[in-house]
């Protein structure tokens, strides 16, 4: 893989095929390695760390698995699903997952993924953040005030035992093709 450029990148955000679930196995295994610092993760015997819930994001209709391309290369995925991991309530659209490879940080792309997924599900959001997870508090910080143009507030939850941060907010941003994704997505998630 070759550095990214600092000239502007085109960033895509599309949905994850069946076939893309390797894809996937793979990209969540190097999310748990960065993520272990914050968490009590093991690793298997096997080697890996797995991700159990990841064959539901196409066989459950309120999960939404996406991939991200930065000038045409795999740049990270999102982890969409609706429902708060936090209060319960059905209508709350959660981040469950949020990658962005390191190569790719810092070039603005996790900002933009960010911003389109919550254009693309528009709606009450929760984006919870481990409680030590420093870096990711203010990236998500960032991120929620420059989309709603207010200063982000977020509040500690504990759930199942993890300490988050937990943002919530609205989207009320107009789709730009965000809802030719969801269309896509919906329909594949109704394909077993």
């Amino acid at each position: 893989m070759q550095e990214p450029e600092n000239t502007l990148m085109q960033i895509e955000v599309v949905p994850a095929t069946t076939e893309d679930e390797p894809v996937l196995a793979n990209l969540l295994e190097l999310y748990a390695h960065d993520f272990s610092e914050f968490s009590d993760l093991k690793i298997g015997v096997d080697g890996r760390f797995g991700y159990e819930p990841l064959p539901l994001y196409w066989r459950e209709s309120n999960r939404f698995p996406l991939l991200v391309r930065a000038n045409g290369d795999l740049a990270g995925f999102v982890l969409v699903r609706q429902g708060s991991q936090v209060s319960a309530a059905d209508q709350i659209w959660d981040m469950a997952e949020f990658f962005v490879l390191r190569a790719y940080r810092r070039h603005g792309v996790g900002m933009k993924v960010a911003h389109d997924v919550w254009r693309m599900f528009a709606g009450s959001w929760e984006v919870r953040v481990a409680d030590n997870n420093v870096a990711a508090r203010a990236f998500w910080h960032r991120a929620v005030s420059e989309f709603t143009v207010m200063r982000a507030e977020s509040t500690l939850a504990e759930v199942g035992g993890k300490r988050w941060q937990v943002f919530s907010f609205i989207s009320n941003a107009p789709s730009h093709n965000s809802s030719d994704a969801i269309g896509i997505s919906l329909s594949l998630n109704r394909k077993t």
